[in-house]
């Protein structure tokens, strides 16, 4: 079987946050699914901007811990738009053995606490 790569580790990160923000009620203007092009969602809601930056992490990495360098990158760009920054980090492990590695076609364990604001 085939290892899960980061490209598709991405992009389950990227279909978790989202599915998760449509669920609250968020509306997306801009979806930028690239890794490292920041932020991954621009949205709205309640009449407020948001940005939401994307990265996933595999156990046993906490997926809370981000790059403070770059999340103050974001939110300093956010501020000259007057949107709210936000970081999303998504955890993923093999579901029955965290210590296995990801492989396709093989359950998975999603740790996903929601958005945390910087």
């Amino acid at each position: 079987m085939q290892k899960l790569t980061e490209k598709d580790l991405h992009q389950l990160a990227m279909t978790t946050v989202g599915k998760s923000l449509e669920a609250d009620g968020y509306e997306f203007l801009a979806v930028n699914s690239e890794a490292q092009k920041d932020p991954q969602f621009v949205c709205t809601k309640d009449k407020v901007l948001h940005f939401v930056v994307v990265r996933h992490v595999c156990y046993p990495k906490n997926p809370k811990d981000y790059d403070s360098k770059l999340m103050q990158e974001v939110k300093e760009h956010a501020i000259k738009f007057k949107a709210k920054t936000y970081f999303a980090g998504v955890g993923f492990a093999h579901a029955s053995d965290y210590e296995k590695p990801l492989l396709k076609d093989e359950p998975y364990a999603i740790n996903y606490y929601g958005l945390q604001e910087i």
